[in-house]
């Protein structure tokens, strides 16, 4: 068989967003993807909701990186995917939250044109929005806050991790929203407070946001790291940092009906 033929075979692989995990929040095109898809690899932070609408024909793999836990590298979860798309028609990428906001989703998505594979992105609901509204926390506030910067709190050496730049990012914006920052918690306040923001800054973590078993911790940056170690408070949680955390009070925190 000629490369033209092995071409004609191919599929194509959807990156989906899953969105955070209140299944309301899930994409009616994400929905419609799974529901005829020949092959499912999903993350492990999709909720248990939106994997029961997979296909029940469809090859479903599971391809979650938890810290300390990898199932697969990157490497081999998208040698999977262009394996799998070709001999199926429709492989769905699912991963949590939008694909292309700290989901890795645009060096899949340039690794798998590259090999030649069709490719489609369907956004998801992020985390970074989501769990703070749920929380009754407005990332902007006419009164508060005008910008808002997000940022991932994972960080380490290598082709894929730049070193964040907190000192520039603290005075960026009035609001700063931070992906998985609870390992690097105390580096990340400290780093902050250097750059010269007030240690009684609020900050919110919301862990599990948008799901049932959501729950929240309101500090400040010189109190939040001995409440997460008193509360056991644990990952995965997004932190909100700046005067909009004041508002969390008004509005009780939202729990989806799964």
């Amino acid at each position: 068989m000629n490369d033209n033929t092995v071409k004609k075979c191919l599929g194509k692989v959807y990156l989906v967003g899953a969105g955070p995990g209140d299944p309301g929040l899930f994409t009616l095109k994400g929905k419609g993807l799974l529901e005829c898809a020949d092959v499912v690899v999903y993350d492990a932070l999709v909720s248990a909701a939106i994997l029961q609408m997979i296909n029940p024909q469809a090859e479903k793999l599971d391809a979650g990186k938890r810290r300390g836990r990898h199932s697969l590298s990157q490497d081999e979860i998208t040698q999977l995917l262009i394996a799998k798309a070709q001999n199926n028609a429709v492989v769905v990428r699912l991963k949590g939250g939008d694909p292309f906001v700290f989901g890795r989703g645009g060096e899949e998505m340039a690794d798998l044109v590259k090999a030649g594979i069709k490719v489609e992105v369907v956004p998801g609901v992020t985390s970074g929005i989501a769990a703070p509204a749920y929380a009754g926390i407005p990332l902007t506030h006419r009164d508060y806050s005008s910008s808002v910067t997000f940022v991932t709190g994972h960080e380490g050496a290598g082709k894929y991790r730049p070193i964040v730049k907190w000192r520039a990012i603290a005075h960026g914006s009035e609001t700063i929203v931070v992906y998985m920052g609870i390992h690097n918690l105390a580096h990340i306040v400290e780093q902050l407070q250097l750059a010269g923001l007030s240690a009684n800054t609020p900050i919110a973590l919301v862990r599990w946001g948008t799901r049932i078993e959501q729950e929240e911790l309101i500090g400040t940056l010189t109190t939040i790291v001995k409440q997460v170690e008193i509360s056991q408070f644990s990952a995965p949680a997004i932190a909100v940092i700046g005067e909009v955390v004041n508002l969390h009070h008004i509005l009780p925190s939202y729990r989806p009906i799964m």
